[in-house]
């Protein structure tokens, strides 16, 4: 049965996180860590909790910024480094023992940004990687800095880092939400249900923090991982991005890594996933080729399969 939890992590500095996590399966047992990415939230995996949780520990957070769950207004809070911390203490609380690894750690989109850089700094935390339509860190910053087809393709992310875009964003019932979805083939699988279910999550009001500066919207903390990111198009020739190099540490994946790609994804191309063995030895790939960014819900049941194939013993 599926249920939603208020997980309460460690304290750091004067920072006390939570998360709203949906949950299935049983305390102790292998766990599987599902994390969301934008502009989504938790119960997009409530699928796989229902087809997993009979023999996993199924935890889906809402990310911090995200409804129930801890949302700083300031930006340099969703700095992934920070973000990464939330993480590795979640698994900790909820596998088996604080030192026992997760079986997985499954992601998408932006919760697939944060879960690279997890694989590659923490990979005593996890068994093995799966990632559904999410850039390699590495691969990303090449193709932002250098092709002007993905540069066009991610010129939404610019939008969504200017400050105060939030009311313009939520105006006319989520106007400007909405083709996040859409202009991928229409979005047949947006039911009346499941934009009333976004409908909520973007106009949650975020809870109120003990001390420290609260979201006032909850599209804040969402937005602020865009803000707080130096991987987006550059808008001049002294943005940093042209020179960015990220460090080697942030790279690597040693781990096994199972990635499941809609190759119909118009943002986010099969193309970036060219080289990708490179940092990833250990790689398996499953290739969607109809489905979209959106293959959660597109294809539940070959993603499902697919995830089925990657907790297979090696």
């Amino acid at each position: 049965m599926i249920h939603t939890e208020r997980v309460t992590l460690p304290a750091s500095g004067q920072e006390q996180p939570f998360l709203s996590c949906r949950v299935a399966g049983q305390p102790g047992a292998p766990l599987l860590l599902f994390l969301h990415g934008f502009p989504e939230a938790n119960f997009v995996w409530d699928e796989m909790l229902a087809r997993f949780g009979d023999r996993y520990r199924c935890v889906a957070p809402n990310l911090r910024g995200y409804p129930g769950s801890y949302a700083p207004a300031d930006a340099r809070a969703y700095r992934a480094n920070v973000v990464l911390g939330d993480l590795a203490a979640l698994i900790q609380q909820q596998a088996a023992t604080p030192d026992t690894p997760a079986a997985a750690v499954i992601a998408h989109d932006w919760g697939g940004a944060l879960a690279w850089g997890l694989a590659a700094v923490a990979p005593q935390l996890m068994q093995r990687l799966v990632i559904l339509n999410a850039p390699h860190p590495g691969q990303f910053l090449k193709a932002l800095r250098d092709d002007p087809a993905q540069q066009a393709a991610s010129s939404y992310m610019n939008l969504l880092r200017q400050p105060g875009i939030e009311p313009q964003l939520a105006a006319n019932d989520f106007e400007q939400m909405w083709p996040f979805f859409e202009r991928f083939g229409g979005a047949s699988w947006l039911t009346p249900a499941l934009r009333d279910q976004y409908r909520q999550a973007w106009s949650a009001t975020p809870e109120p923090i003990a001390g420290s500066d609260t979201a006032r919207s909850a599209l804040t903390g969402p937005l602020n991982y865009y803000r707080a990111s130096p991987l987006h198009p550059p808008t001049s020739p002294s943005d940093t991005i042209n020179t960015l190099q990220l460090p080697d540490a942030l790279l690597y994946i040693k781990l096994p890594t199972h990635v499941i790609w809609g190759e119909a994804d118009t943002a986010l191309p099969p193309s970036l996933l060219d080289g990708l063995n490179h940092y990833v030895p250990d790689l398996h790939l499953t290739r969607l080729p109809k489905a979209t960014h959106w293959l959660v819900h597109e294809a539940p049941d070959a993603v499902a399969q697919a995830i089925e194939r990657a907790l297979l013993p090696s």
